[in-house]
């Protein structure tokens, strides 16, 4: 097949699913262009070796890729990231001819507004489209502090309701990340019939078992106890204040350590909180280069997944969990929904509601008291559930099956 993915963020953006996509299937034999922007995420800064031009075309790994220029911001400003978005929907919609003669058309379908040239495209030309939805809009727009408030905001949200209805039922085939999405999403519009749960994948260049070594345990301050790690943004949804204080009330027991890598708009007052609480348990690294992780994840016990209870994590699978598991590191678990339920079903850690940090420290008293035979299985069963259920090759089946199954359908009248 002819294969067109269109994706906001690519290689080298640290977002792994459309690149591993693009470069599996041209060596599957099918032919892949993929419609992107300029490299700017996270720091929301044009990455050094990159200069926006209109017509930027390469070919890496056999597949063909357009970069088209868009406003970079990535900050908290509202109106900016929105001007990020949009220009990107914009520039990839006048550049859409790059794809006018694709079978199909894969969309990374975040943020929403990625499907400005995907629509042009099936309205003009016919072509099908699979869309991936990463997280659920408007909730994700509506839930930030970003969000605008008063009527402003109320007539946002129902125009992007609409808007996600038209996107979920033009769409030919719909992949989701959880179960609940799955339902929130054909509630929404998208055909039971073409919507599939498909479980993202980690960076498995990156993330693969790593054997615990004298100097990464050195690194992350590792004593003799069970050492539980938490590792990425340090913002308002990840909950660190309730680890810190988990963790805290279990300081005089020197039943577990808790260390903390990365950085964030709440890394200092989790800081604070750790000095006022007087916890000597608690440990920041800062943030860390990405190629370090899987060492450092070798080097600890648990990994702690944390988000707060919110709606829109409910159906969601937070990449930090793909990312331990392909490591064969259990974890604790304090999210919503369906994180929470893969990981009891599975065996693979131990889990509580969210928002609590004394259940979740409840959770760090059992982890400590786990038998070290039954951690072994619990890590052995991590690393097994990751590549029967989440792997790349595992993903990257079924995505194929599906842009298969679209382009079945031909190019139907514009």
């Amino acid at each position: 097949m002819k294969i067109g993915i269109v994706s906001q963020w690519y290689a080298p953006e640290p977002v792994v699913i459309p690149g591993n996509l693009a470069e599996d299937l041209v060596a599957r034999g099918h032919e892949v262009r993929v419609l992107t922007g300029f490299p700017n995420y996270p720091d929301g800064k044009i990455y050094p070796g990159y200069r926006q031009r209109w017509n930027e075309r390469s070919h890496e790994a056999g597949v063909a890729i357009r970069r088209v220029p868009l406003y970079a911001n990535h900050d908290s400003s509202g109106l900016r990231r929105a001007a990020n978005y949009l220009s990107y929907a914009a520039t990839s919609s006048a550049a859409m001819r790059f794809l006018g003669d694709a079978d199909v058309v894969y969309v990374y379908l975040t943020p929403a507004t990625v499907f400005a040239a995907p629509a042009l495209l099936k309205a003009l030309r016919g072509i099908p489209t699979v869309i991936h939805v990463q997280d659920i809009w408007p909730e994700s727009v509506t839930s930030s502090s970003m969000a605008p408030s008063g009527p402003v905001g109320r007539t946002v949200e129902r125009t992007l309701h609409t808007v996600m209805r038209r996107i979920y039922r033009a769409a030919s085939g719909v992949a989701v990340i959880a179960p609940t999405m799955r339902e929130m999403v054909v509630d929404r519009g998208a055909d039971p019939a073409t919507t599939r749960v498909i479980l993202n994948w980690a960076d498995e260049s990156l993330f693969h078992p790593v054997a615990a070594t004298p100097a990464a345990r050195q690194d992350i301050g590792y004593r003799d106890r069970c050492t539980i790690m938490y590792s990425g943004t340090m913002g308002p949804f990840q909950n660190i204040e309730g680890a810190v204080r988990a963790a805290a009330s279990l300081s005089a027991s020197g039943e577990i350590d808790l260390v903390l890598a990365g950085s964030g708009t709440e890394e200092q007052a989790a800081r604070d909180l750790a000095t006022e609480l007087r916890a000597d348990n608690i440990r920041f690294l800062g943030r860390r280069p990405i190629a370090d992780m899987a060492a450092l994840y070798g080097a600890a016990d648990f990994q702690l997944v944390s988000l707060r209870n919110l709606p829109i994590f409910q159906g969601t699978i937070p990449s930090k969990l793909q990312s331990a598991l392909a490591c064969g590191s259990p974890v604790v678990v304090s999210v919503p929904g369906d994180c929470a339920s893969f990981v009891e079903t599975n065996g693979v850690g131990l889990a509580c509601p969210p928002d609590d940090w004394r259940l979740l420290a409840d959770r760090f008293r059992q982890a400590a008291k786990l038998p070290a035979d039954e951690r072994a299985q619990m890590a052995r069963r991590a690393r097994t559930v990751y590549q029967t259920r989440m792997s790349r090759q595992a993903g990257i089946d079924q995505l194929e099956e599906m842009l298969t199954e679209a382009a079945a359908t031909g190019k139907r009248k514009p």
